[in-house]
């Protein structure tokens, strides 16, 4: 009876080898999927960001542009119509600033001096000067200065853009702002391209004022206007210098203002004939342009379905099966050999749990810094969440970047790049409890969860612990001390968000907050400046 009873044992030990190792191939596969999924996203957050500070820099060049023209007609008050083309092509605006259509100059025309400024452009050799539209109004802004540089367009001597509402609402708010400002979505309408009808474009307006009159407040900017630089842009000549005619196997889209709609679409990578093929975008960012709002949106086409990431799950799947076939096979020949097999067989199961044991924590830890990557960090905020739940008591979630590691990493190579990012992980856990998790997300951006404080103040605390951590200088064996600074945005939870989604974004709004006001420095979030940012 008892001999009975090891043989059964020993024949359901395959099958239950066989069952073990099967689902931990299954788990190990869903959570490779999962890994690969948060990669494919942060790439495209990567991008987004990346694509939406080249078109600020564009834009910031183009403004730079015309406040060298604003200067022009400050100093000098009456600017010939020679001095300005000679000014312009001086500038030799090229590669670098596609997209400008032309620049002029707009007068601002009181409606009493209407006759006379008419008269003093016909004197000046434009005989058939009239303001236009026709009629009368309060005040005129017509177009006495003007260099084309790619075809020709509609903007021409005499033409009155402030008659048209918006550009109106541009001007009025570059006026009383004294910034540059553009305006909504317009239809160019370039002569040299009349076949392929109009393009989408905006205007950008920078005023000038009278010299020697003050402009600290808008009461005063309206007194002293003596006119607007101006320049009409093309979306897709500016998008087409940064990213060539086609943006690769991404799709990049651009509408003004914050709805998405077909009516405000200004740009889009693919072109119109494939707008109805493209998959709905997979980040979304907004991005302050002169005055405006932008939506950019980043996107994959469907037939570039190439993953942005490494997935080795279809790997570990097949590796994981065909393990589990030969531990079965292994594990029912040793069986077979009663006493021998039984501790052969404990063996394998050590073996087997080690092995699992490691292949759970590769793939649930950074291979470089041996941090919880950004899975694992998950389920540990996820769980802090309940817990603080249940306890009614408060988190503090940081996300920590890194600030002039690029430099580094570029200049003095990636294997300099890496033992950085190692010791800047011993630094942080450093500054830390045992209770406290610190993970990396991926290139130089850190986490940091405190599962249990008392006040904001605590979070502070720490926070500035470890940015004064990080400002001490780093010695790397063979290398000069190298000096980095970190920018720390903090989310304390129930105040800033009730989950991990909610949490996790106002910890990154806050970070990139602390970067805008000058990097090193660590930034709660607050609400009423995102609201102020959405109000403007």
């Amino acid at each position: 009876m008892k001999t009975l009873k090891w043989t059964l044992r020993y024949q359901l030990l395959a099958p239950l080898t066989l069952l073990v190792s099967l689902s931990v191939t299954y788990l190990l596969w869903q959570h490779e999927q999962r890994n690969a999924l948060l990669d494919q996203q942060e790439r495209a957050d990567f991008n987004l960001r990346e694509a939406s500070s080249s078109i600020e820099q564009r834009i910031a060049a183009y403004e730079q542009v015309l406040r060298g023209v604003q200067g022009l007609f400050a100093a000098s008050g009456k600017v010939k119509r020679g001095e300005f083309k000679t000014y312009v092509d001086s500038l030799q605006l090229g590669a670098d600033f596609a997209g400008i259509e032309g620049i002029g100059f707009l007068q601002w025309v009181p409606h009493a001096e209407k006759a006379q400024h008419i008269a003093a452009q016909q004197e000046q050799g434009l005989a058939q000067y009239q303001i236009r539209p026709e009629g009368e109004r309060e005040f005129y802004a017509p177009v006495i200065q003007l260099e084309l540089f790619a075809g020709r367009n509609r903007l021409m001597f005499g033409l009155d853009p402030y008659a048209e509402p918006l550009r109106r609402a541009a001007m009025e708010q570059a006026r009383d702002s004294g910034d540059a400002t553009i305006t909504s979505k317009l239809e160019l309408l370039l002569e040299a391209d009349a076949q392929a009808g109009s393009q989408p474009g905006f205007v950008m307006f920078l005023p000038v004022y009278a010299k020697g009159l003050s402009h600290d407040n808008p009461v005063a900017r309206r007194a002293a206007l003596s006119g607007w630089v101006v320049a009409s842009l093309r979306i897709n000549k500016l998008m087409a210098s940064l990213y060539g005619e086609r943006a690769g196997s991404a799709q990049i889209k651009i509408y003004d203002g914050v709805r998405m709609a077909e009516q405000s679409l200004l740009y889009d990578s693919t072109g119109a004939s494939e707008v109805a093929t493209t998959q709905r975008g997979e980040a979304v960012e907004y991005l302050e342009v002169a005055g405006r709002t932008w939506a950019l949106e980043l996107g994959s086409l469907p037939d570039m379905d190439t993953p942005l990431s490494k997935d080795n799950s279809r790997l570990i799947g097949l590796a994981g099966i065909a393990l589990s076939l030969l531990l079965t096979l292994l594990t029912w020949m040793l069986a077979t050999g009663r006493s021998r097999a039984l501790a052969l067989a404990r063996e394998m199961t050590q073996e087997l749990r080690e092995s699992e044991t490691r292949l759970r924590h590769q793939a649930e830890h950074d291979a470089l810094t041996e941090l919880p990557n950004r899975a694992l960090f998950s389920d540990h905020l996820t769980h802090a969440l309940a817990q603080a739940r249940r306890n009614k008591s408060r988190l503090a979630l940081m996300f920590i970047d890194l600030d002039k590691f690029k430099p580094i990493n570029d200049t003095l190579g990636h294997h300099v790049g890496d033992a950085l990012l190692q010791v800047v992980a011993r630094r942080l856990q450093g500054c830390v409890r045992e209770s406290d998790i610190v993970g990396r997300l991926g290139g130089d951006e850190f986490v940091v969860l405190l599962p249990a404080i008392e006040s904001e103040h605590d979070a502070l605390r720490v926070a500035e612990k470890i940015r004064e951590s990080l400002n001490q200088p780093f010695e790397l064996e063979g290398e000069l001390p190298l000096s980095i600074s970190s920018s720390t945005g903090i989310a304390v939870y129930p105040e800033h968000g009730s989950d991990e989604v909610q949490l996790s974004k106002n910890a990154d709004t806050a970070m990139y907050q602390a970067k805008d006001r000058g990097r090193n420095r660590v930034q709660l979030y607050c609400p009423k400046v995102i609201e102020r940012h959405t109000a403007q």
